[in-house]
C-alpha cells in the first residue's frame, strides 16, 4: 500500500513539474505581449485588420462579435459573466451554468495579439480564460459549432474528463478536407507535410475522429509545437486526478480566408486551480509563406506558390501561310521568298492547329 501511495505521489510531482515548466514559459510570453499593447500587429500573414473568433470583424458594422455560422451562438445567461472570474472553484455544483452552445469568447481580438516572433504560442488575457468560473461543473459535455457559410469550423467547447476520453486508437480522418486544405510537402519540415488535420478538441481528450466540425487546416508547427503541449498537459492531469477541465478552442479566421491565422486555447480545472491558461497558437510554419485566403504556400523568399497552377509553356510558333495554295511554311523556307505579298500571311500558331484549320505543311521545310 505504501509503495502504491509513493508511486502516485511521484506521478503527481512529475505532473506538477511539467505544468509548472509550461506555465513558466507562458509567463515569459506575457511580458512582451504587455509591451506590444492593443496596437500590436496581427499574427503572421498577409495584410492587416481585425478578426473575431472564426469570422472577421467589420469595424463599422454590428458584426463585431462572433456570428451564427462560426461560433454557433452566444452563451445565453452566461454571457454577462464571460469575463468575470468572481466565483470560486467550489461553484462546481448543481447550480453551475452548463453552456448550451459553443460560443466564441467575447472580447478577444486578433489585432491585440503580438506578431509572430519565433514562439509557437503566446499568453493572452493575462493567461486567464474568457469564460467565467460560473461554468465550473463536473457534468461532462462536448459542444461543436456548425460550419459557417464558407464551410469553416467554429468554437469547440468540452468538459474534459475520463468519461469522454477515448479508450482505443484514433481512426482514419483522411476523408475530411477542411477549408484551405492542400496536400503539400517541403523537405525543410519534419515529416515533410506542411498541413495537418488539426483537432480543435484533441483526440486524446474527447475521442473525436472524423468530425468535420472539429478539424481545421493547421500547420504541423502549430499542431505539434503550439497545441500539443497543452493537450498533453490536460490529458495527463485528468488521467492522474480523475478531475474535470473546462476546455475551449476557437479557430481565428480573418475575413473570408479559408485557413485560420491561429487558434485560441482556454482551459480551467474544475476541482482545483492546477490547470488554467489562455493562449493563442500561431498557424505558421517557419520558412514557409502561407496564403491564408486559399491555403496555397511557397518557401519564404520565393516568388511562386507551390500550390498554384504553373503557366503552361506556349507551343506556338511563327508560320507563313500561302493563302493561295493553302500551305504553311517556316519563315526561313525558300518558297516564302517566291510568294507574292498578296498571298503571304504571317501567323503565330501551332502545327496541329493549322492542320485542323485545313492548311497543309510544306513538303520542303516540313514545318
Amino acid at each position: 500500500m505504501q509503495k502504491k501511495q509513493d508511486h502516485i505521489t511521484n506521478r503527481q510531482m512529475k505532473r506538477h513539474r511539467k505544468i509548472t515548466a509550461l506555465l513558466l514559459a507562458l509567463s515569459l510570453t506575457l511580458f512582451p505581449a504587455a509591451l506590444s499593447g492593443c496596437g500590436a500587429n496581427a499574427a503572421s500573414g498577409n495584410g492587416s485588420g481585425q478578426s473575431s473568433a472564426a469570422v472577421s470583424e467589420e469595424s463599422s458594422s454590428s458584426e463585431s462579435s462572433a456570428s451564427q455560422g462560426s461560433a454557433a451562438a452566444e452563451e445565453g445567461s452566461a454571457a454577462d459573466s464571460d469575463s468575470k472570474n468572481d466565483t470560486s472553484a467550489a461553484a462546481a455544483s448543481a447550480g453551475s451554468i452548463i453552456p448550451k452552445k459553443a460560443a466564441a469568447p467575447k472580447g478577444f481580438h486578433l489585432k491585440n495579439v503580438p506578431k509572430y516572433s519565433g514562439d509557437p504560442y503566446v499568453a493572452v488575457h493575462n493567461n486567464k480564460p474568457y469564460f467565467g468560473k460560473s461554468y465550473l461543473t463536473r457534468k461532462a459535455f462536448e459542444l461543436y459549432s456548425k460550419l459557417d457559410s464558407e464551410g469553416r469550423c467554429g468554437t469547440a467547447f468540452a468538459n474534459v474528463c475520463e468519461k469522454i476520453m477515448p479508450e482505443g486508437e484514433r481512426e482514419s480522418i483522411g476523408m475530411v478536407k477542411p477549408t484551405g486544405w492542400h496536400t503539400v510537402k517541403y523537405s525543410t519540415i519534419s515529416g515533410k507535410y506542411l498541413y495537418n488535420r488539426c483537432h480543435l478538441i484533441g483526440y486524446q481528450l474527447a475521442g473525436e475522429n472524423a468530425n468535420e466540425k472539429n478539424l481545421i487546416t493547421g500547420t504541423r508547427y502549430m499542431n505539434i509545437e503550439g497545441m500539443e503541449p497543452f493537450e498533453n498537459m490536460v490529458a495527463d492531469y485528468v488521467k492522474e486526478t480523475d478531475h474535470h477541465v473546462l476546455y475551449r478552442v476557437t479557430p481565428i479566421f480573418k475575413g473570408s480566408e479559408l485557413v485560420a491565422r491561429g487558434v485560441l486555447m482556454e482551459a480551467r480545472s474544475v476541482e482545483d486551480d492546477d490547470i488554467e491558461f489562455c493562449v493563442y497558437c500561431y498557424n505558421v510554419q517557419p520558412g514557409i509563406k502561407i496564403n491564408y485566403a486559399t491555403g496555397s504556400s511557397s518557401k519564404a523568399g520565393s516568388s511562386g506558390s507551390k500550390n498554384s497552377s504553373k503557366p503552361k509553356k506556349s507551343n506556338k510558333k511563327t508560320y507563313i501561310i500561302n493563302v493561295n495554295t493553302g500551305k504553311f511554311h517556316l519563315p526561313s523556307c525558300s518558297s516564302v521568298d517566291r510568294m507574292s505579298d498578296a498571298n503571304k500571311k504571317k501567323v503565330k500558331s501551332t502545327r496541329s492547329s493549322l492542320i485542323k484549320q485545313g492548311y497543309s505543311p510544306c513538303q520542303n521545310c516540313n514545318p
